[in-house]
């Protein structure tokens, strides 16, 4: 799997623009905002988009989805239904933050835990890892080694979960469930911020490091 990140919005949220390295086919994941850039990033690289995933119902992840898969005529695809209510919130998230209306949609698909997406060749792996928010889900190519984490999990932090149905403890089990018992050399793409691998996040990240030492 291709992978090249793309901030956008005044919260730097990672856009990952992802692709099959012998099709081209690719998509985007968290598309937040800054339509012109994305659209750009995917020609630059000759990558045909095939489709749009998202992780959770945040509007820096997900502001610039309705906009973006008009413009490709693709499906969205996810996050878990957990997160509806976020996506149905999209007008008020955008008062809250000062962004630009954001309308609000209803994907193509939901995810669940243990759902597979097809991106060219490519296939992710869907874990629905709750408690950021109750219906975010990350997504693990094993071929490249690479997983998509969203806000669960940052190199050297964890997501807040003081947002309307956020749950610390079960955000600190989603990542030891499903993220740390990943490959330890698996690299680690989050929202925000540097790209990590598993061990560095096992062996030094505040949160879970004494769990896993």
């Amino acid at each position: 799997m291709e992978i090249v990140i793309i901030p956008v919005t005044p919260f730097a949220q990672n856009c990952s623009l992802i692709w099959d390295a012998g099709s081209k086919q690719g998509a985007f994941v968290d598309p937040g905002g800054d339509i012109q850039k994305l659209i750009g990033a995917a020609s630059d690289n000759q990558v045909t988009i095939e489709k749009i995933i998202l992780t959770h119902g945040h509007l820096d992840h997900v502001g610039g989805t309705v906009e973006l898969a008009k413009h490709y005529d693709v499906p969205i695809i996810g996050p878990h239904l957990g997160d509806k209510f976020w996506l149905d919130a999209l007008m008020q998230q955008s008062q809250m933050f000062g962004f630009p209306p954001a309308t609000p949609f209803v994907p193509n698909q939901w995810l669940n835990d243990k759902d597979t997406i097809s991106v060219g060749e490519l296939t992710l792996e869907v874990l629905h890892c709750p408690g950021h928010t109750p219906g975010h889900v990350v997504l693990v190519e094993r071929t490249s080694n690479k997983v998509i984490v969203g806000d669960v999990i940052f190199a050297g932090s964890i997501g807040r979960t003081d947002f309307p149905q956020g749950n610390h403890q079960q955000l600190i089990d989603s990542i030891n469930a499903n993220i740390l018992t990943l490959p330890d050399d698996m690299e680690i793409y989050p929202g925000h911020g540097p790209t990590t691998t598993v061990a560095k996040e096992k062996a030094s990240n505040p949160y879970v490091a004494g769990q896993w030492g």
